[in-house]
């Protein structure tokens, strides 16, 4: 009887870790520059997954593998996210746009005493919450890995302590949390490939 694996996706459609190979093959199957991985127990593919990746790679228990290069762009049909803060922390805003036109369809702040990371996590989980409430399965393209790594563990890791300006920021951050843990969702959260598709969508211009 083959010995089960797990497989750490670092970089894919969903970056996590999956107990079966058919599982993290959908996350990798035409994504460029996927990187992934298979270990031999779910606590060493867990610490692995929140671990630099390039520690892995050449390792025994399999090599991080390339998937091959896709010549699919992005779906248009889908909402891409960002956020942008003027500081660190400072003024933070995010925002949502529909990608086939570049509507935006949702905006907050800014806000004070904010971070960009933050900013990207509750953007994320905004357009969830949205698409749900429509019973809509589009996707959500969002340019931050840490942000989308922060979603899938339903917790937003912040370092940035609270203080009373910043307190709007983490009752967003308090109900963001809150309605992962009570919500599913079957949206494909998904690294939008600066280096290939250019600036999201959602960019705020201000680089």
């Amino acid at each position: 009887m083959a010995k089960k694996k797990f497989y750490v996706v670092w970089q894919g459609a969903v970056p996590g870790v999956y107990p079966s190979w058919d599982e993290c093959k959908a996350q990798v199957s035409g994504f460029e520059n996927a990187r992934y991985k298979s270990f031999g127990t779910q606590e060493e593919a867990e610490a692995a997954f929140n671990d630099n990746p390039w520690k892995y790679i050449g390792k025994a228990e399999g090599r991080v593998r390339k998937a091959a290069p896709s010549k699919k762009k992005f779906l248009t049909e889908s909402i891409a996210v960002d956020a942008a803060c003027s500081g660190n922390p400072g003024l933070m805003e995010y925002r949502g746009v529909f990608v086939a036109d570049g509507v935006e369809i949702f905006h907050v702040g800014p806000l004070k005493d904010g971070t960009n990371n933050i900013g990207e996590f509750l953007a994320i989980v905004h357009a969830l919450a949205l698409l749900k409430q429509k019973n809509s399965n589009l996707p959500v393209y969002s340019d931050s890995m840490n942000a989308i790594k922060w979603v899938i563990r339903k917790k937003c890791n912040t370092k940035l302590e609270k203080t009373k300006g910043n307190q709007p920021v983490f009752s967003l951050i308090d109900r963001a949390e809150r309605w992962l843990s009570e919500n599913s969702y079957e949206n494909p959260v998904i690294k939008w490939e600066t280096d290939n598709w250019g600036e999201i969508p959602a960019d705020f211009g201000r680089k």
